[in-house]
């Protein structure tokens, strides 16, 4: 199992541009990252009216895929809101890590985007967090990052779950 880390916070607050800047320096250190937005919505579509693949999904199709020499992408319906443990299983042969952008109630070691104009406390409690990344003085148990340390918050993910990453459940 590739370890998973979870980037959340308030709408608005960063999540998206930080997680752009840490696939980046991540993939400049030689690592192939995954990614899952979490989307609060229940109906959305990632294709366009009329195209081929959205007609498909449209008919009834359960699983929708569209396929080229350098992209996969899925379409499927589902009963649940799957957990990141279940996804992860979708990517794993492809990543070395899966990055979330939200699943702030899920399990998984989170980052939490902290930003003033936002939001003046963390949602997540200090036990769920990983590390702060913030633009205020925060006093939390959890290292403290500031809103720009995309270098800082990849050599934490990277030393901790890169390389030395925890002993999987099989292994305890």
């Amino acid at each position: 199992m590739i370890p998973i880390v979870s980037i959340v916070g308030k709408s608005k607050s960063g999540k998206t541009t930080l997680l752009e800047k840490l696939i980046a320096e991540l993939k400049r250190r030689g690592y192939r990252v995954a990614t899952v937005k979490h989307h609060v919505h229940a109906d959305f579509e990632i294709d366009y009216p009329g195209k081929d693949s959205w007609r498909h999904f449209q008919a009834g199709a359960v699983v929708t895929l569209v396929s080229s020499p350098v992209k996969l992408a899925m379409v499927r319906r589902q009963s649940h809101d799957a957990p990141l443990d279940e996804l992860v299983t979708l990517v794993a042969d492809a990543a070395d890590i899966l990055l979330a952008e939200g699943y702030r109630w899920d399990t998984a070691p989170k980052v939490e985007v902290v930003r003033a104009a936002r939001s003046q406390a963390p949602l997540c409690g200090a036990d769920e967090l990983i590390a702060l990344v913030t633009d205020l003085p925060l006093d939390y148990p959890v290292p403290r990052l500031a809103l720009d340390d995309v270098i800082g918050l990849a050599d934490l993910i990277e030393e901790r779950f890169l390389l030395n990453p925890p002993p999987s459940p099989q292994t305890e």
